[in-house]
């Protein structure tokens, strides 16, 4: 299982287009079962699909080429890649009112036009299936990108600003506790910024263009208190505690001033179990993506991801090579270039699939 490749974003972060990483991975593809594509694999929202899609597409004709002919593919959407699942949900409610969004959907790619390209690179004969918004693994174990985290997370990033302020018009979410909700409730605020943002990458009036990729790392990168921040850094850090308060008083939080590895990955962490809990999952074990951030690591305490009377949650990482999150540093939670493997039995594990990101393009940054 690997999250978050990017594949065709418009700075080359996206580190399966460089050759060495995408080796390492597909050497190790002739050996599973089934291949889960966790969300967020096409980078569809810093210009036009078009674009983004003739990127990919050598980098999934090489994982499909890898391989064993029996192998199934499972793909997922994620908030960057929302258009893979978007004419299905909205084919559901065409004729009559749709049942209830359940919590692992599956259709055909031939549902939606990115995800029938998807699957048409993957191989004629392949068998591939689009999962939404999560997919059962094993009976215990359950699988999701993890957007849906951004309606719960206390940093202040663009999308949980904005899902706050639509939460003030189709409702707010019961409390982790009091109560259940269902996936079309975190829909209803998600789905329209979704739309908005695809024109924004596609349609003519707004250039095509749109780069909001890494606006958490260029935050982190400037208000970290790491003693590094530059100056501008300092002075926006100094003033963040004013804006965090009105963002509160005006209803679109709770979010909190603090931005910082630790607490991306607490907050990330937190919010998820927020999500299970409120969408009632019923499972050992909750393997996610969608915050870069790999854990349980061999130096995290692994009880800081163990939901309380649920599940023991499992980050799949990224493929995505960040320099403003320190990718360099091999302890790194944000160092890209691993992936979960869930066996028949026993606990799903965290893997490194590579160490070498390959060489990074001069002058991308």
């Amino acid at each position: 299982m690997i999250s978050d490749l990017h594949l065709g974003s418009r700075r080359p972060v996206d580190i399966l287009r460089r050759p060495d990483p995408l080796d390492a991975l597909c050497s190790g593809l002739g050996r599973i079962d089934r291949l889960v594509l966790l969300g967020d694999v096409v980078e569809l929202r810093q210009g036009p699909a078009r674009e983004a899609l003739a990127t990919a597409q050598p980098v999934i004709e090489a994982l499909g080429s890898a391989l064993p002919p029996h192998a199934e593919v499972v793909i997922t959407a994620g908030n960057h890649d929302y258009p893979l699942v978007a004419p299905w949900l909205a084919a559901r409610g065409l004729r009559e009112q749709p049942e209830p969004l359940g919590v692992a959907e599956s259709f055909s790619p031939e549902a939606s036009p990115v995800a029938r390209a998807v699957a048409g690179w993957l191989g004629a004969e392949r068998q591939v299936r689009v999962a939404y918004p999560g997919v059962w693994l094993r009976d215990d174990v359950w699988a999701t990108h993890g957007h849906y985290l951004d309606r719960l997370i206390t940093i202040p990033t663009f999308e949980r600003i904005a899902a706050g302020g639509m939460a003030r018009v189709v409702g707010r979410l019961p409390e982790p506790g009091e109560g259940r909700a269902d996936p079309d409730e975190f829909e209803a605020a998600l789905a329209p910024m979704y739309a908005w943002l695809d024109q924004l990458a596609n349609g003519r009036a707004a250039g095509g263009r749109w780069t909001s990729g890494a606006a958490t790392a260029k935050a982190w990168s400037l208000l970290s208190a790491d003693g590094r921040a530059p100056l501008r850094g300092k002075a926006l850090a100094a003033l963040l505690p004013l804006g965090i308060a009105g963002l509160n008083l005006a209803g679109l939080g709770p979010v909190r001033a603090r931005i910082d590895s630790d607490e991306l990955r607490r907050a990330g962490i937190a919010a998820m179990g927020g999500v299970v809990q409120l969408l009632g999952i019923d499972a050992a074990h909750v393997i996610f993506g969608h915050t870069h951030c790999a854990g349980p690591m061999a130096w995290m305490d692994p009880g800081d991801w163990v939901i309380p009377g649920a599940a023991q949650l499992v980050n799949a990482g990224c493929w995505t090579d960040e320099p403003r999150i320190n990718t360099n540093d091999p302890r790194s939670p944000y160092r890209p270039g691993s992936g979960v493997l869930v066996e028949d039995e026993g606990p799903p594990r965290l893997v490194r699939i590579t160490e070498d990101l390959g060489q990074r393009p001069e002058h991308s940054f």
